[in-house]
């Protein structure tokens, strides 16, 4: 198992450092170009446009060394190994973005007080317009070798990439009025684009401080794992799936599964290790600890009750599940897990509610349930 995670990592970081110096290339070679461009002519928004690509640039390095230090070798200190660091890198290309969309809104209030009148000519706009459909190329590439990879770095720099293109269109329109109609309107597009630029660099933060705090489990993969569970024979149920994110497509969890409570203790631990390299092989998760609910089979009468104490519990508009329910006759003791929604102005209450409804119904047992977060989605197995 180590050594094919080994290996998707390695294909995943060279597609991630390929990508990034692709990008490196061509925002160095536009930068250029541009810089020339715009001090010939006198236009801000091309010097901005140009220090727009040093900052495209810039990501892409940062991309690279995210990549690279995300792909150390788990230690004593990170026994998770550093896949979070993509994250930070994500972290640092959005505040990039943002700083560059603030600097250009400053410099273009500085134009629209102050106007320069530029000075365009027929090469300077070729050369902006090729720019422009270089952008568009590489923006797109890269942003959908980000999405494949699951790479936030390349997601983010590729958006980058596709706004300024944005950036480079406007000039290019600004400087066909101006030369059409004497009127210079460049200061304002490019105070325009720089919020645009500020507001996306602003979504970017915020959607990668989602990633870092730990979103729910997206609701496809948590399906599938279920499905290749629930393929084994044994298993009648799957829940509390729990996943924790160690970096793209890095996981390691958790799961409780329902089987009879004929199994012995070698069965069991078959199972489970059948399960844990199955749902490794199928969908690369690292279930790292597999719980265990036991179903009645020994006692006729247990699926009865389990019945009516789903029907009184599952009434309560808040409650979304029961699972791992299981009667001891010898003790007079029933035993389930409640999932209450997020939604419910209190947890708490609902679990107290719910819990007394079932002992004043069912006073002849001791009644044991715990209150259960469904962190991945799941609705009501079958």
């Amino acid at each position: 198992m180590g050594n094919d995670i080994a290996t998707v990592e390695e294909s995943r970081d060279k597609i991630i450092v390929k990508t990034s110096i692709i990008g490196i290339l061509a925002n160095v070679f536009l930068a250029v170009f541009k810089a020339v461009i715009g001090f010939l002519t006198g236009s801000i928004a091309i010097v901005l446009d140009a220090v727009n690509n040093i900052s495209d640039a810039a990501s892409s390095l940062i991309t690279i060394i995210g990549t690279k230090l995300a792909g150390k070798e788990p230690d004593k200190k990170h026994p998770f190994g550093y896949g979070r660091i993509e994250y930070l890198s994500a972290m640092v290309i959005s505040v990039i973005v943002l700083y560059a969309g603030v600097t250009s809104f400053t410099e273009s209030i500085k134009k629209i007080i102050n106007p320069d009148v530029p000075e365009y000519t027929t090469v300077s706009l070729i050369i902006v317009g090729a720019a422009v459909i270089v952008k568009i190329v590489l923006g797109k590439y890269v942003k959908s070798v980000g999405k494949k990879v699951n790479s936030d770095s390349l997601v983010n720099s590729g958006e980058d990439a596709m706004l300024d293109s944005v950036i480079s269109s406007s000039t290019l329109v600004a400087a066909i009025i101006f030369l059409m109609f004497n009127i210079s309107l460049e200061a304002w597009l490019g105070a325009f684009i720089s919020i645009v630029i500020i507001k996306s660099g602003i979504d970017m933060i915020k959607e990668t401080i989602s990633h870092l705090l730990g979103e729910s489990v997206d609701s496809s993969l948590a399906a599938e794992i279920k499905k290749v569970i629930l393929e084994r024979p044994e298993v009648s149920g799957v829940y509390d799936l729990i996943l924790h994110n160690y970096g793209p497509d890095m996981f390691n969890g958790s799961v409780h599964v329902e089987v009879p409570d004929t199994l012995s203790a070698d069965q069991i631990d078959q199972l489970s290790r059948d399960i844990t390299m199955t749902v490794y092989s199928k969908c690369k998760v690292a279930l790292t600890a597999i719980g265990i609910y036991s179903v009645n089979t020994k006692n006729d009468e247990a699926a009865l009750l389990r019945d009516k104490v789903r029907h009184m519990v599952l009434g309560h508009e808040y409650v979304t599940q029961m699972h791992g329910f299981y009667v001891e006759e010898d003790r007079k003791a029933i035993r389930f897990d409640l999932v209450i929604s997020f939604d419910a102005p209190s947890r708490a209450e609902v679990y107290k509610e719910v819990v007394r409804n079932v002992m004043k119904e069912f006073p002849q047992y001791k009644v044991e349930a715990v209150m259960d977060t469904d962190f991945s989605e799941y609705v009501e197995n079958e």
